[in-house]
């Protein structure tokens, strides 16, 4: 079992340590955003499996000639930086895989490539994975259509044996470490995504405020919880600490 921890901060990568991998973003309030290639260099430095999130705005995965331009150069700069991997993907009209999921996977020049959850809203999760077997992606992000993991257990188990051999698939939406057990055994995944964050108090005060989206009144922004983190790491541990069958 693996655990990957959906990060967006410098603060993010030092609570992130014990993870497997880390999924590097910026602007998580808006689903992930690519980040700086400085944090990304600061992040590999750390010396914790980067995947750099490649995605140019907020919104759908239909992206116009000029964004997949944008994307393939933030590919090829992740990979400039020492990442070990790239998330992406792209829709097209019909709501299948876009055929510049090709240039994507070129890009990243034999690079780890996730197909993040693009699949979630696809036409067909089912078609959209057996293109993206095709299209070489090493793995695809899915939380099975869902907004809870839970709830989405069942096609993500139908897409874990569809893709059996093939391509990996991570499961996240909500994963926690009170759930981790539960989400492993009703899905068969062997890596988990979890993207566990707090409220952080914000140090100004004033009628103008650049506080996150979404954070709490009082508060200033999210940050990775590093209790959670640790616990959730505890349990992927304990668990590949158990003995086979």
């Amino acid at each position: 079992m693996r655990i990957e921890i959906s990060v967006e901060s410098i603060a993010g990568v030092r609570v992130a340590a014990g993870a497997d991998r880390i999924e590097l973003c910026a602007g998580l309030s808006d689903g992930g955003l690519t980040p700086s290639a400085a944090l990304i260099e600061h992040a590999v430095a750390s010396g914790i499996s980067v995947h750099v999130l490649i995605r140019p705005r907020p919104g759908d995965f239909h992206y116009s000639a000029e964004e997949i331009a944008v994307m393939v150069g933030d590919i090829a700069a992740a990979r400039a930086a020492g990442a070990a991997g790239v998330v992406v993907g792209a829709l097209d009209s019909s709501g299948a895989l876009d055929p510049a999921c090709a240039a994507f996977v070129d890009a990243a020049e034999g690079l780890d490539v996730t197909l993040h959850r693009a699949i979630d809203v696809s036409a067909s999760s089912q078609r959209a994975l057996d293109d993206a077997i095709g299209f070489g992606f090493t793995r695809v992000l899915t939380s099975g259509r869902q907004r809870s993991v839970l709830d989405g257990a069942p096609l993500i188990k139908e897409l874990v044996r569809q893709g059996f051999g093939a391509i990996e698939v991570m499961a996240c939406g909500g994963v926690r470490a009170a759930n981790a057990v539960q989400v492993i055994e009703a899905t068969g995944v062997a890596d988990l995504h979890a993207a566990v964050r707090m409220p952080v108090p914000g140090a100004t005060s004033g009628a103008v405020s650049f506080a996150g989206v979404g954070v709490p009144q009082g508060f200033d922004r999210f940050e990775t919880d590093p209790d959670e983190v640790a616990a959730l790491c505890a349990v992927i541990r304990d668990r590949n600490q158990l003995p086979t069958k």
